[in-house]
């Protein structure tokens, strides 16, 4: 199984300001709107080198999102960023009409998304924009694992035409993919290979999916199919169909509600294609609270031992041919 080792731990919202701050570089018709949490978000990187291309529209979510689809239909290429908890919910009207009907070219970041924004607590936790985010007609929806990622991602939805969303966070997460690795918009990428089982992730809970396919391989002999699902919408089709074809069970893990998200798009996918059983890791129909980071996520159920348990269930379900009664928490932590 191949070994992927952490340099450090830097949060994603780097990435996307780091990456925003190069395509200022590479395109003078990229302008950024900001709306009072331009250190949060770190579009403060491209305020630094461009001010002249930086509009602070103040604590108005919904004008910045009107505003933007006009730069966007007269030339410009707008990023947005906020919380995400207000980029997809508080102006949910402005970004279905004006950015999504309108096909504009807008870009969305969505910062201190999921459970690791930690002590903000359950108003600042956005855990149910991928699902509402992926609903919109047009909309490109992405969740970067890590910082390099996150950048590559940054850079790619700018380049690209249409509506875009990115998700990232605002605590360090492990870095482990490579400055030089492959991204591509809608392809997934496989990190180990593997048939007995599919582990099918995106965001912070891919780090958490190599660690449980580690414990898998280690305990059981069990040799687990990681798959980075960075991009939500378009969904990489082709490589979730080959996953249930070839491994015949599938988990889902991610730092968002279990309805709607991620794993509600590959059940989609596997439904019409391949069914086959899956065991989805999220939160479970709650809202979050506060906390530290790394409290939080265990107290969730967002770590490798609910995914590593998660797989034991749907590697049973498919041995078995029957449906799985376990509660999840009741196997979450396995004496392994």
């Amino acid at each position: 199984m191949k070994k992927y080792e952490i340099k450090g731990n830097k949060p994603t919202r780097h990435g996307f300001g780091e990456g925003l701050a190069e395509l200022g570089e590479r395109y003078d018709n990229v302008v950024v709107l900001g709306t009072d949490v331009t250190g949060s978000v770190l579009t403060s990187f491209f305020k630094e080198k461009f001010p002249d291309r930086f509009f602070s529209i103040g604590i108005a979510e919904q004008n910045a999102t009107t505003i933007a689809a006009g730069l966007a239909l007269s030339g410009k290429i707008p990023f947005f960023a906020s919380y995400s908890a207000f980029t997809a919910f508080r102006n949910s009207d402005m970004l279905r009409i004006s950015v999504a009907y309108n096909n504009a070219n807008v870009k969305i970041g969505g910062g201190h998304s999921g459970i690791t924004v930690g002590p903000d607590g359950a108003t600042h936790q956005a855990l149910e924009e991928i699902s509402f985010m992926r609903t919109l007609p047009n909309m490109t929806v992405v969740v970067p694992a890590d910082y390099e990622e996150a950048k590559k991602a940054t850079i790619a939805i700018g380049e690209m035409v249409g509506p875009a969303f990115i998700r990232f966070g605002r605590s360090p997460v492990p870095m482990f993919t490579e400055k030089g690795s492959h991204f591509e918009l809608g392809k997934a990428n496989v990190l180990t290979e593997g048939n007995d089982v599919a582990i099918i992730a995106c965001g912070i809970m891919v780090w958490q999916s190599i660690l449980a396919a580690e414990e898998l391989y280690k305990h059981k002999g069990i040799k687990a199919r990681v798959i980075n699902c960075h991009t939500i919408k378009p969904i990489d089709v082709h490589t979730i169909v080959d996953a249930a074809n070839e491994c015949g069970a599938i988990v889902t893990a991610e730092e968002h509600q279990v309805y709607g998200g991620l794993g509600g798009a590959v059940a989609e996918v596997t439904a019409k294609n391949c069914p086959v059983p899956i065991e989805f890791v999220g939160v479970r129909d709650t809202f979050g609270g506060s906390g530290e980071p790394d409290e939080l996520m265990e107290k969730f159920g967002l770590t490798w031992r609910e995914i590593y348990a998660s797989a034991l269930l749907a590697i049973e379900r498919r041995d078995t041919n029957s449906k799985s009664y376990f509660n999840i928490k009741d196997v979450a932590h396995y004496n392994v």
